[in-house]
C-alpha cells in the first residue's frame, strides 16, 4: 500500500481532530510548535454568510484557532467595533477596542485610525457617513472582509481523521496480507456537494436516549453542520452526527448547559442561515434561540392553546409560522414578539404548515383529511383539497414543497399511498407501498433535490420511492417500536429516523 501524505497533512488531520473535540490548548500548542496552521472552517458558504450578515459572534468563534494575517484581523475587529457602536453596545465595543491584540496593534501602527474608533465610541450618535470613508459602507466593508478571510481558509469534512482510520482498518480486514498498491487516500477531504442522490441501505450511527426521554423531533441545520433533537423531557441538544456525540464545539454544551423547554419539544426548525433555531412545545409555547450561544432571543408564551406541531421561518427570518393541535395556524413576529395573524378553517389538528417559495401563501395539512392553501395577506383559505379522494378522511401528516418544482408538493396521509399535487389540487404523481397491513405511512421526507421520497410506515419500515420512475426501490426496517419522525441531511445521502424505542438512527447508502 502506497499512501503519499505530506507530514503537514498528517499534522492538520490531528489538529482537526483536536478542534472537533474541544481540545483547544493542545491545538494551540501543536500549532506553535510545528508552525503548521489548520485554517479550516466547517462550511465556506455559511462562513461567508455569517460575515455578510454581521453574525460576528459566529465569525469570531470560527477564527479562534485560525492563523490570519495581521491586516486582515485588524480590518475584521475594526468592523466589529464599529457595528457594536452603531448598535449602542458601547461596553462591548470598548472592551474589544482596548483589550484585543488586533486593536492594540492598530493603536501602535496606525494611531489615527485607532483614534477615529475612540471618537466614535465617545460620540452620542452614530452617523455612517462619518464612520465610513467616502465611497465605503457597512455592506462593502463586510464583503471585503469576507473576500480576505475566504482566501485564508479551506473546508474539511468533519471527523476526517477517524474516517481515514476506519478506511484503512476496513481495508486491512478485507485484505490482511496485502493492500492494493493502487490505493490512494484523499486527505484533502474535498467532497462534491452535488453527489448523486441515493437511498440508504445500512445503519451509520445511532444515538441512544432513555425511553422516558425519547426524541420527539429532529432536524439537520441548513448548512449541514449540526443535527438538533428535541426530546419529551424538554431538552434541545445539538449533535455531531459523524460521531453520534453531543457537539462540544458549542461552548455552552461543552459546559453541560443546554437549551430547554418546560414541556415536551414537539417541533424544531432552523432559519435558512442556520443562525436561529425555533422550538415548539406541548404546552403551546415557542422559543427562538441563537444556536451558537444557546441564548433564548424570544419567547412566545401564549403562541397556542395546545401543543405546537410544526414551525417554519419566513425568508427574512423575522416571522415564525406555527401550527397546532388547537386547529389554528399563526404567524409571529420576532422583532416585536407579537402574534400577527391567525388562520382558522381546519376541523382537526394541523400537523404541518409552511410558507410557499414566493412568500405569498401558506400550505397546511390536517388530521381532518385536507390540505389547504392560504393567502397570507388576507388570511383567507383560497383552496381546500382532499389528498387522495373526495371521500378520504385519513389524517394528512405531511405536506412538503418539492425542491425542483415549487408549485408541486408531496402529500402523505395515514394510508399506504403518497401523492404529488399541484396548487390546483390535481394529483401529478402517485407512489404506493404494498397493500399489506401496517404499511400506512406515519411520516415522510424528500431528498434535497427531490429525486427520492422517503416514507416510514406503521410497520416500522422505511419506503424509498424514486421520484422519476415512481417505483418503490428499497424497503428497510428502521426501528423496533413506533417511529415518530424522519429527517434528511441538506446535501448528503444521510437520513435520521427516531422512535419511541429511545433511539435516533442515522442511515447511509
Amino acid at each position: 500500500m502506497a499512501v503519499e501524505m505530506e507530514p503537514s497533512d498528517v499534522i492538520r488531520l490531528i489538529m482537526q481532530y483536536l478542534k472537533e473535540n474541544n481540545l483547544y490548548r493542545t491545538l494551540t500548542t501543536l500549532q506553535e510548535e510545528t508552525t503548521v496552521s489548520l485554517n479550516t472552517v466547517e462550511s465556506i458558504d455559511s462562513f461567508i454568510a455569517d460575515i455578510k450578515c454581521g453574525h460576528w459572534d459566529s465569525v469570531l468563534l470560527a477564527i479562534e484557532s485560525l492563523k490570519l494575517p495581521d491586516n486582515t484581523l485588524i480590518d475584521l475587529y475594526e468592523q466589529v467595533v464599529m457595528e457594536l457602536i452603531e448598535m449602542r453596545e458601547v461596553g462591548a465595543a470598548r472592551s474589544l477596542l482596548r483589550q484585543t491584540d488586533p486593536m492594540i496593534m492598530l493603536k501602535q501602527t496606525q494611531p489615527e485610525r485607532y483614534s477615529h474608533l475612540e471618537n466614535l465610541l465617545t460620540c452620542s450618535y452614530f452617523d455612517p457617513r462619518e464612520a465610513y470613508p467616502r465611497g465605503s459602507s457597512k455592506e462593502r466593508r463586510r464583503r471585503a472582509i469576507a473576500e480576505a478571510l475566504v482566501r485564508e481558509v479551506s473546508v474539511v469534512p468533519p471527523s476526517r481523521l477517524m474516517g481515514l482510520l476506519e478506511q484503512v482498518s476496513s481495508l486491512r480486514l478485507n485484505s490482511p496480507e496485502q493492500l492494493s498498491p493502487e490505493l490512494t487516500i484523499d486527505t484533502s477531504g474535498n467532497k462534491d456537494r452535488q453527489e448523486k442522490e441515493s437511498f440508504p441501505t445500512q445503519l451509520y450511527r445511532h444515538i441512544k436516549f432513555s425511553r422516558r426521554s425519547h426524541v420527539e423531533c429532529a432536524r439537520f441545520s441548513p448548512d449541514g453542520k449540526y443535527l438538533v433533537s428535541g426530546s419529551v423531557d424538554g431538552f434541545i441538544e445539538v449533535w455531531n452526527f459523524n460521531t453520534g456525540k453531543i457537539s462540544k464545539d458549542l461552548k455552552y454544551q461543552a459546559q453541560d448547559s443546554f437549551m430547554m423547554m418546560d414541556d415536551a419539544v414537539l417541533c424544531i426548525c432552523f432559519s435558512q442561515d442556520t443562525d436561529l433555531l425555533a422550538t415548539g412545545a406541548q404546552n403551546g409555547k415557542i422559543k427562538v434561540w441563537k444556536i451558537q450561544s444557546g441564548l433564548c432571543l424570544r419567547r412566545f408564551e401564549h403562541a397556542h392553546n395546545k401543543g405546537v406541531t410544526c414551525l417554519s421561518f419566513s425568508k427574512d427570518n423575522n416571522q415564525v409560522l406555527s401550527a397546532s393541535f388547537d386547529q389554528t395556524i399563526r404567524i409571529h413576529e420576532l422583532r416585536s414578539g407579537k402574534t400577527l395573524k391567525e388562520l382558522n378553517g381546519h376541523l382537526s389538528f394541523v400537523n404541518d404548515a409552511s410558507f410557499t417559495q414566493d412568500g405569498l401563501h401558506i400550505i397546511s395539512a390536517s388530521s381532518d383529511g385536507t390540505v389547504k392553501i392560504w393567502n397570507i395577506k388576507t388570511c383567507e383559505c383560497i383552496n381546500t383539497f382532499k389528498s387522495l379522494s373526495r371521500t378520504s378522511d385519513d389524517p394528512v401528516n405531511n405536506v412538503i414543497l418539492l425542491p425542483q418544482n415549487p408549485e408541486h408538493f408531496v402529500v402523505s396521509n395515514q394510508s399506504n399511498v403518497v401523492v404529488v399535487m399541484n396548487l390546483h389540487g390535481q394529483i401529478v404523481k402517485t407512489f404506493c407501498a404494498d397493500s399489506r397491513a401496517g404499511a400506512n405511512f406515519v411520516c415522510c421526507t424528500v431528498s434535497p433535490r427531490g429525486e427520492w421520497i422517503y416514507c416510514v410506515g406503521e410497520d416500522l419500515v422505511l419506503y424509498c420511492f424514486n421520484y422519476v420512475t415512481g417505483r418503490l426501490e428499497k424497503t428497510l426496517t428502521v426501528h423496533e417500536k413506533d417511529v415518530i419522525g424522519i429527517a434528511h441531511h441538506p446535501h448528503e445521502n444521510l437520513i435520521a429516523t427516531y422512535s419511541e424505542d429511545g433511539l435516533l438512527r442515522l442511515w447511509k447508502p
